[in-house]
């Protein structure tokens, strides 16, 4: 099994009211990555990813897009040690 490693994001921009956590959610079940992702007060959206190396790094990737008709401004990232999160889930 691969190591598995955590990504801590915020992503800003134009990335609330446009399907953003739900889109995040389905591809990181698509992609095997758990974790959660929840809009936050000041307009950005936050994430944590964890799970395989090249997963993760797909999910980090893909915020800099996100979903269809988001606009992403910034995508900053934090890595650190897994927590061992199980599934994805939209926080609120």
């Amino acid at each position: 099994m691969a190591d598995r490693i955590r990504a801590h994001v915020f992503i800003s921009g134009r990335v609330q009211g446009v399907y953003y956590r739900a889109t995040t959610r389905g591809t990181a079940r698509e992609t095997g990555v758990d974790g959660w992702v929840k809009n936050l007060d000041d307009g950005r959206v936050e994430a944590v990813f964890e799970g395989d190396d090249d997963a993760v790094e797909a999910m980090v990737e893909w915020c800099h897009t996100g979903s269809s008709n988001a606009r992403v401004d910034d995508v900053s990232v934090e890595y650190g040690d897994p927590v061992d999160l199980e599934g994805f889930e939209i926080r609120r």
